[in-house]
């Protein structure tokens, strides 16, 4: 049941480690509430990057991204293997799932169980104990039928991972409008 203080949730002031999950659709918010999040836990976030400069388009995106944020932040760009980098103590910020998962379907030739497989080893192999990772997922699964069977299996490759690290995250955050709904947590 959604619940007036369901739709504007505190954020935390305090660290705790673990997951924090945030999805939603596309322009939902969730990158903005996810640095906002991150700016009160820490003085000094972690930006994690996983998109692929694909293009011009992709290019400009990545530029819109990194004019957000000032000094405090330290940018990493990480294509696929995000439990390597070398974080003790730190809220870090990964956008995206969706991106990061682009990498893996399209490195594996769109084989959906060695993708999940590979993005579940990543995610177990998070030191959560000593780090707070915002993770930003879309979802997919909620807006029109992909038009193709690649675009079909990514949907569903997308949704089951979401599925995975919502599982494991401390707080499960759904941005619609711009507005943050706490689900779990």
């Amino acid at each position: 049941m959604v619940t007036p203080d369901s739709l504007h949730p505190a954020l935390p002031t305090s660290r705790e480690g673990g997951i924090i999950f945030i999805t939603g659709g596309a322009r939902s918010g969730k990158s903005r509430y996810a640095q906002q999040l991150a700016l009160q836990l820490s003085n000094a976030p972690v930006y994690v990057a996983t998109a692929r400069h694909w293009d011009d388009d992709f290019e400009k995106r990545i530029q819109r991204h990194q004019a957000e944020r000032d000094e405090r932040w330290t940018s990493i760009e990480e294509e696929k293997h995000i439990s390597q980098l070398p974080f003790s103590d730190k809220v870090v910020v990964m956008d995206c799932v969706t991106l990061w998962l682009t990498n893996f379907f399209t490195d594996t030739k769109y084989d959906v169980d060695a993708s999940l497989q590979q993005g579940k080893l990543e995610i177990d192999q998070l030191d959560t104990t000593n780090n707070t990772y915002i993770i930003i997922s879309n979802e997919l699964g909620m807006g029109m039928h992909a038009e193709t069977e690649i675009g079909r299996k990514f949907t569903d490759l997308q949704g089951w991972m979401n599925q995975y690290i919502a599982q494991k995250a401390n707080k499960v955050v759904f941005m619609v409008s711009g507005i943050a709904m706490t689900i779990k947590g």
